[in-house]
């Protein structure tokens, strides 16, 4: 298993395990705990290139990245050249280290439009967006990528050459089609297939639950890294833990109930500083659940915090949960 200083053009990481770009869910207060817990790299939520371009204010707060979590990259996505090269530019005037560019969100809305996993239909327009991108800014360019559209249309290596010949500087394979969205069994072959292909570093992603799933892909993929998406809900632990099991073998406990919950209230003051305290009770409803899950007698927990609308409401219900597992349930 291999573990260690990570580059990716001439950013150097402290190691091989990111944290993936989850839109709604890797905003810049969870970035932060997952930095702080060991994770090589971060992105940001996936940025529209048309949204900075047309000035959205609500776009490009997507973009901000905090000097705790740098070196961090910010994805972008959208299907007309100039534009995601101009998304770039912005990107690296705020700070981001790395310009990644979206090309297998399966959403409808993002494929509609010709963006996302669309693109895996359009290989020549890949090469032109990357081109494009990798002549307007001074920091790697990368990309991130499904198998293909469908499994009869199979193309991650095809899409992979071009985009490394075109200047790409790393490429994330995700093992899915678009037709699959996130459902069924993630293809690491096709992983391999790209890293066999290719001379940059690859970036494995897919079905990376626990530290052992991620020295199974670096194994059996030959890939250079891992990037954890759902694997991290609820559990920023995953980063520090994957990496001393890949560097030692040792796999470090689960966190305990405490930690856990006083994560949560952490993560939730970090997010209503960040954005007021209506939006941040309100997003953290779903980081609690995912937090939460599998602790004894959680279920009502959840469903309580589900109906609060204010950090004290929230972090008194939890309060009161951790004093009744502390007397009564063995964490």
């Amino acid at each position: 298993m291999i573990v260690g200083v990570m580059q990716i053009g001439n950013v150097k990481l402290k190691n091989n395990v990111f944290l993936a770009p989850m839109a709604g869910v890797t905003d810049m207060a969870f970035r932060i705990l997952c930095k702080r817990q060991g994770c090589g790299l971060t992105y940001t939520e996936m940025v529209s290139a048309k949204g900075l371009h047309y000035k959205s204010d609500n776009t490009a707060v997507l973009l901000e990245i905090a000097e705790e979590e740098k070196p961090a990259a910010a994805q972008v996505f959208g299907s007309e050249p100039d534009i995601v090269a101009e998304a770039a530019r912005q990107a690296e005037a705020g700070g981001a280290a790395i310009i990644d560019i979206n090309m297998g969100c399966p959403t409808p809305k993002i494929v509609r439009n010709g963006d996302g996993s669309a693109l895996m239909k359009s290989p020549v327009l890949v090469g032109e967006i990357v081109r494009s991108t990798v002549a307007a800014v001074k920091v790697p360019v990368t990309i991130k990528i499904r198998k293909g559209w469908d499994e009869e249309s199979v193309n991650a290596v095809e899409v992979a050459s071009i985009a490394a010949m075109e200047g790409a500087a790393a490429i994330t394979v995700h093992g899915r089609t678009r037709e699959q969205f996130y459902s069924g069994t993630a293809d690491w072959n096709i992983i391999k297939r790209v890293k066999d292909a290719v001379d940059i570093p690859i970036i494995g992603n897919g079905d990376v639950i626990t530290p052992q799933d991620a020295g199974r892909m670096l194994e059996e993929t030959g890939c250079d890294a891992v990037m954890i998406g759902r694997g991290a809900q609820g559990n920023p632990w995953i980063f520090e833990r994957t990496a001393e099991y890949l560097k030692t073998g040792e796999l470090l406990p689960e966190p305990d109930f405490e930690q856990r919950i006083l994560t949560i209230m952490e993560h939730m003051d970090m997010v209503t500083e960040l954005k007021g305290e209506g939006t941040g009770v309100k997003e953290m409803r779903k980081h609690a659940a995912w937090y939460l899950k599998g602790m004894p007698g959680s279920a009502k927990v959840k469903a309580e915090i589900f109906k609060l609308t204010t950090c004290s409401q929230v972090k008194d219900i939890l309060s009161q949960y951790l004093d009744y597992l502390q007397k009564h349930i063995s964490s």
